[in-house]
């Protein structure tokens, strides 16, 4: 396998989990009282508008969202510490147990009620923002250039200030608008299949997440990158 295959294919398996982003986000914001699951950055700033009593935000949910996620990649980033940059067995393992947790959100979701309470909401948020802390520590590791899965904001700002600027085909055509169009496809995604069933999107998550794991473990694990 050449050099470039192989930095193509890590390219677009953090596509591929950007847009999980997507879909887990909607399916928080829109399923879980407003609670993002992936993006801590809106999860803040709701926490921050619900503690000055605005338009009745939650607190709540928003509090054990961020806990979750930063329990997730805390514990990611112990793991991953002695491993070498790219893909390795323990970002395999990382991404199979998020796999394995998104999977058992969407089994526990088919059996919940259609409307889950607000215990059984907390636990599904804190349940999905867990492995996307974990994801977003082993999009750090694997080290894909302005790829983190789980932010756009910077990706928009130097997508505006850095590829505009230049013009020419390049200036659309390239990473940045890659992962912003797959967190904006993912958002959709999962509001339209929230219209099914809160466990539908999720499901799509873990399935993407497998696959992602499967496709890296059997193709990147030990490449250059």
């Amino acid at each position: 396998m050449s050099s470039t295959r192989p930095a193509r294919l890590a390219l677009l398996l953090m596509v591929v989990l950007t847009f999980v982003t997507g879909v887990v986000d909607a399916v928080g914001f829109l399923g879980l009282d407003r609670v993002f699951t992936g993006n801590m950055t809106g999860n803040i700033v709701i926490l921050g508008m619900g503690l000055a009593g605005a338009d009745a935000l939650p607190v709540l949910g928003p509090s054990v969202a961020l806990v979750a996620f930063a329990a997730g990649a805390s514990a990611a980033g112990l793991l991953l510490r002695a491993s070498p940059a790219g893909w390795s067995d323990r970002v395999t393992v990382l991404l199979a147990a998020g796999t394995a947790m998104l999977a058992a959100l969407t089994l526990a979701l088919l059996l919940l009620d259609e409307h889950p309470g607000t215990l059984a909401q907390l636990a599904v948020a804190a349940g999905t923002a867990a492995p996307m802390g974990s994801q977003a520590a082993v999009a750090r590791k694997v080290g894909v250039a302005e790829m983190t899965t789980v932010v756009v904001t910077s990706t928009l700002t130097t997508l505006a200030s850095e590829s505009f600027p230049r013009g020419g085909r390049a200036a659309l055509v390239n990473r940045r608008t890659a992962a912003i169009l797959a967190i904006f496809l993912g958002a959709v995604a999962g509001a339209l299949l929230l219209r099914l069933h809160l466990a539908v999107p999720m499901g799509l998550a873990a399935a993407a997440t497998g696959t992602v794991a499967f496709l890296g473990h059997t193709r990147l694990r030990g490449q250059a990158l």
